[in-house]
């Protein structure tokens, strides 16, 4: 009965490590960035949001959660999808992460989303940092982003979207940008 009392709770204490080493803020490799998606609020927690970058699908989740973002430093074009599309310009320094506060705000079917780059300066930044180091990302498996991808193809719905995107939507005030500046210094991750 002791071993069996034994082996339970080695068990629960790697499950427990393992879910507390796969929190907080994890520095990008090589010469890319770092964007971590964060939605600190649980208000309309049960829609879920889809992210991408450029035409590519990179992940979705909803609630009170947060997703990590490993991409190229340079210019990127990183949008959301909901019953409203928001798309940040990015001009992303390599090594550093950057923060983005996903706002929910009342749509007519479902919640519209605000997209906020987030700084130390920002009145945010603490609740997005205790967040992130509280809980591990929502990790959307390579299967989902291949068959949701693929859906999405079929219906031609980023070449739409991007071609809107070129057409009307960059010039618009809710197109926000990140520059290579406004990413958070290491010792602020803290």
């Amino acid at each position: 009965m002791k071993k069996i009392i034994l082996n339970s709770l080695l068990l629960l204490l790697i499950n427990a490590s393992s879910h507390v080493l796969a929190q907080g803020f994890k520095p990008p490799e090589g010469d890319n960035a770092v964007v971590y998606f964060v939605r600190v609020s649980n208000w309309g927690g049960a829609v879920s949001f889809e992210y991408f970058h450029n035409t590519k699908f990179i992940g979705i989740f909803k609630g009170q959660n947060y997703i990590r973002y490993e991409c190229p430093a340079g210019e990127n074009l990183l949008w959301v999808s909901s019953e409203d599309k928001e798309f940040l310009k990015c001009d992303l320094k390599a090594g550093e992460t950057y923060l983005v506060l996903v706002n929910i705000e009342m749509g007519a079917w479902k919640a519209r989303i605000g997209l906020e780059p987030v700084t130390p300066e920002n009145e945010d930044f603490q609740r997005v940092k205790d967040l992130v180091l509280k809980k591990a990302p929502v990790v959307t498996s390579p299967e989902k982003i291949a068959s949701t991808e693929q859906k999405l193809k079929e219906k031609g719905f980023i070449e739409n979207i991007m071609e809107r995107y070129n057409k009307e939507w960059q010039f618009q005030e809710n197109t926000k940008t990140i520059s290579p500046e406004m990413f958070i210094p290491k010792e602020k991750l803290m």
